[in-house]
């Protein structure tokens, strides 16, 4: 049997991403074909490069307005594709070129603090606003909207009166990094 081939889509530092290369990295089933970033300075760009991932920068002509990227993807053998810090809205094309093949991690416990312009701090700063005592990460699938697509995998942590948005952040961070590539091992195995 083949091996599942994975293509990441980032739009920042790629934290994610790097954990998700490393740990499938020697992995007999599962291979990451390509980083994918809709921002030229990316540092997950250079992340992959260290990893020897190829990697592509394209816009939102060629993301939206075009099949460019699912040739592209199709062109590398791509059978699953995993958001990890990629801010865009995915199209229509991709979604039906990839049905049910399309994953994502959000830094709260959907279907709070989700939704269009929700990621990042803003996410923590909502979290902390609303006065909750626990918070986390949710993996999910994509579907045509932010943040609705079946639920797979949700963990909790706690939120401490005390801790700031940049202290939830490093709470989820940590969550994320544990869980995402694991998370990603099972969904794969789905498939098979």
């Amino acid at each position: 049997m083949n091996p599942a081939r994975l293509a990441i889509f980032i739009s920042g530092s790629g934290s994610n991403a790097e954990k998700i290369i490393a740990h499938f990295q020697n992995h007999e089933s599962i291979k990451v074909a390509l980083l994918l970033s809709n921002h030229a300075e990316a540092y997950g760009l250079q992340r992959a490069a260290r990893y020897h991932i190829p990697t592509l920068v394209f816009n939102k002509t060629q993301f939206r307005e075009s099949d460019e990227i699912v040739s592209v993807l199709k062109a590398a053998g791509v059978t699953h594709l995993v958001l990890a810090g990629f801010l865009w809205l995915i199209p229509q094309n991709l979604i039906e070129a990839f049905p049910h093949r399309i994953i994502n991690i959000h830094p709260a416990l959907l279907p709070k603090f989700g939704g269009r312009g929700m990621y990042g701090m803003r996410v923590h700063e909502a979290v902390k606003a609303a006065g909750e005592t626990e918070t986390g990460i949710t993996i999910h699938e994509v579907n045509a909207h932010y943040d609705e697509g079946k639920i797979l995998f949700q963990q909790k942590c706690r939120v401490e009166n005390s801790d700031t948005p940049g202290q939830i952040a490093q709470k989820v961070q940590q969550l994320e990094h544990r869980h995402y590539p694991a998370t990603i091992e099972r969904w794969v195995a789905t498939f098979s």
